[in-house]
């Protein structure tokens, strides 16, 4: 394994907990900022916002640049976002820490998936993809957690500063451990090039499915809490522990995932999507039992995550060349996905359809996304036996597959 892939990883581990730790810091906010509780929520609504804006323009304003600096810069901007929230002497200067941290989130997952890709041989790209987001699999578990701890302990402001000091770290990886260019890695082109790619119908499939998958998983674990206490019966205090449990399951998933995409990328998502949407239902149907809860709840983070590296490389396997800005629309696309679980959950459940509601309503998105990754694997057999002249994959191919070329 590439050590470099280690500094990405902890670059995506900085990058999820602060996305993340606000979530059990929030009272202590509101209370510093005598803001109420919506209004510190949008610390959290204007991050995501935020990520999207990020994944999609400043993505595309350095398309042009070398990676390996751009991821530099990126982290610079990270690191200054913490600074700036640690140190927020208001409200609103806490909001714009935030969004400044956001806008480098997208950008460096999805030109850090280009990179990680580039660093390993080509049946091997999925799960160097999948090592880099190793970290944000481990801000749920251990940082998310521990940073509240810290919080708690020595205020809220601790935390940040304490994530300002894994974004320097992350960076002296970054510049010392990250190779300039990788083992078939492309070189970075300009807008117009990185635009070619959304010619490709496979590319809009894939970031559909993105949506529409990752979203279902999403939308029932933003209000798992309130399914946990009020239907599985479990105490307010034994929540996070329940989180770090869902938490091994993202781990786990995003390990196996990533293997499993590199030797077959649509066959995965095809039965991971599929097991996904089982385990949703039997979770809504199974609710009010206590193990069958737990198990429920690691097998949704397990599916859940390990959706990503395939996904994540299923764009860029089409994107013809110029995977950067695609790769950062596919990041920007799983915060949709966030955004549309989320809302979705909560209509039904202010429809008074109860807290099992999300769980049902998100099986329903993620079959929604199993029928269109079914498609947009029925077209990618099709369109392979007519091409015979198809540039070779750039990003990575089935291992036991040819690469298959870009539908249009």
């Amino acid at each position: 394994m590439p050590i470099g892939l280690i500094a990405l990883a902890l670059g995506g581990f900085g990058i999820g907990l602060t996305e993340f730790v606000i979530m059990g810091l929030l009272p202590d906010v509101a209370a510093d900022f005598r803001v109420s509780e919506a209004s510190a929520g949008w610390l959290i609504s204007g991050y995501a916002l935020a990520v999207v804006v990020g994944a999609l323009g400043l993505t595309a304003a350095v398309t042009r640049f070398e990676r390996k600096p751009v991821l530099a810069v990126l982290l610079v901007l990270f690191i200054a976002g913490n600074l700036i929230s640690a140190a927020a002497p208001d409200y609103w200067t806490m909001m714009i820490g935030r969004i400044v941290a956001a806008l480098a989130h997208g950008a460096f997952f999805g030109i850090g998936a280009v990179v990680a890709a580039g660093m390993v041989a080509p049946t091997k790209k999925a799960g160097a993809i999948a090592i880099m987001f190793t970290g944000l699999t481990a801000a749920n578990v251990l940082g998310v957690p521990f940073g509240t701890m810290l919080g708690q302990a020595a205020g809220w402001r601790s935390t940040f500063w304490a994530i300002t000091g894994i974004g320097v770290l992350a960076l002296a990886g970054i510049l010392t451990l990250v190779p300039k260019a990788g083992h078939g890695d492309t070189a970075p082109g300009g807008l117009r090039s990185e635009l070619r790619a959304f010619r490709s119908g496979q590319v809009w499939l894939s970031i559909l499915v993105t949506i529409l998958g990752y979203g279902g998983m999403f939308g029932a674990f933003t209000y798992i809490a309130f399914t946990l206490t009020e239907i599985s019966g479990f105490s307010a205090s034994t929540v996070p522990w329940l989180l770090i449990v869902f938490g091994v399951g993202l781990f786990i998933g995003n390990t196996l995932g990533g293997k499993a995409a590199d030797r077959n990328v649509d066959r995965t998502l095809l039965v991971v999507l599929s097991v996904l949407v089982l385990v949703l239902v039997a979770f809504a149907l199974a609710a009010a039992n206590q193990p069958l809860t737990i198990a429920s709840m690691v097998l949704m983070g397990g599916f859940g995550f390990a959706t990503v590296p395939g996904l994540q490389m299923r764009v860029m396997k089409y994107a013809d060349g110029a995977p950067t800005l695609a790769s950062g629309a596919n990041i920007g696309a799983f915060n949709v996905g966030n955004a549309l679980g989320a809302w979705l959950g909560g209509v039904t459940i202010t429809a008074g359809l109860g807290y099992t509601s999300p769980i049902w309503a998100g099986a329903g998105i993620t079959l929604l996304g199993l029928a269109v990754m079914a498609f947009a694997a029925a077209k990618a057999r099709a369109a392979a036996p007519r091409s015979t002249n198809a540039p070779a994959d750039s990003v990575g191919s089935d291992a036991h597959a040819p690469a298959l070329p870009a539908v249009r």
